[in-house]
């Protein structure tokens, strides 16, 4: 029941929060811009759509969308969103998520090349550049939080923070929180790593590697983008802020703690708006150089973990 109460949680709230990054962005540029409510209308209107499969595709094609959308979930219903006990938190750690979010990835990048298309290929082969070096540092920040916890499971993890509020304060945990929030821009394509609104060939990344896919395929995929951003973003305030976090499931406590993570998500969405607002757009071979300062600082906090 719990499982099942987290995974609607999990899909009813990803496009939420996407909504709502979209909706802040315009406010803060002074446009309009689009409601907070319209990832559901896209994701509505993309599963009344027909498809169009390429000829040269194979099943890898049609499977590259199952998975990213089950990997992603998957991923959901093991952090800790409104309990310290995730729902999955005994078959996997934080190593379990690297991995599921990685083979969402992996598949993402075979569907893009398996078309044959020269963007396919050229975004597939971004995404993987960038994945290579963002993974070691959201790891490198994931485990200064595991070492305090003395494990991987994030539930244990949770449980610490709980206990330990004032840590938030400590260097290491600052120097973790700068290199993960680095790595959540990188890993869900925002400004100045890429630019989800953007169709230029010379620029797209995430878009590239969907060109193809059309109807409720195309509605999986970003269905399960949204999910991952919600997994990151709630793996971030709840490793490092985890107030309102409760320890175990309760009826009253899970809707106080649903409060605080709606707030928490908004001040983080905030936070990424803030960022795409005042930076521009960085030319590819750049963005290693920003991807080299969040493992610099993930290292710094795990070092400073053993010296403090």
């Amino acid at each position: 029941m719990i499982a099942l109460l987290q995974f609607v949680l999990v899909l009813s709230l990803a496009p939420l929060v996407s909504g709502l990054i979209k909706t802040l962005k315009a406010r803060l540029q002074t446009r309009r811009g689009p409601g907070i409510l319209q990832p559901y209308y896209d994701l509505h209107k993309l599963f009344q759509k027909g498809m169009v499969l390429p000829d040269t595709a194979s099943w890898i094609f049609t499977a590259t969308p199952y998975v990213v959308f089950a990997t992603t979930a998957l991923a959901g219903l093991m952090i800790p969103m409104v309990s310290a006990d995730a729902p999955l938190g005994l078959f996997g750690g934080v190593l379990a998520i690297v991995y599921l979010l990685g083979l969402g990835r992996f598949f993402l990048a075979l569907g893009g090349l398996d078309t044959g298309s020269s963007f396919g290929g050229l975004g597939s082969s971004r995404e993987m550049t960038i994945a290579a070096l963002a993974e070691p540092a959201m790891m490198l920040a994931v485990f200064t939080v595991a070492i305090g916890a003395n494990s991987t499971a994030l539930s244990q993890v949770a449980r610490t923070a709980i206990a330990q509020n004032w840590r938030f304060l400590a260097p290491a945990q600052i120097l973790a929180l700068a290199a993960l929030f680095v790595v959540l821009i990188a890993e869900t394509g925002r400004i100045p790593v890429d630019n989800p609104a953007t169709h230029l060939e010379l620029t797209m990344i995430h878009e590239a590697m969907v060109l193809e896919y059309s109807g409720p395929y195309l509605a999986l995929i970003e269905w399960g983008a949204s999910i991952k951003q919600l997994v990151l973003m709630t793996l971030l305030i709840n490793s490092f802020w985890p107030f309102g976090l409760q320890l175990e499931w309760s009826a009253a406590g899970a809707l106080v703690s649903l409060g605080w993570l709606l707030v928490k998500l908004a001040a983080l969405a905030g936070c990424i708006v803030l960022v795409e607002t005042t930076n521009a757009k960085m030319r590819f071979f750049r963005v290693p150089d920003l991807l080299a300062v969040a493992f610099t600082l993930g290292a710094l906090a795990l070092i400073s973990t053993f010296l403090f």
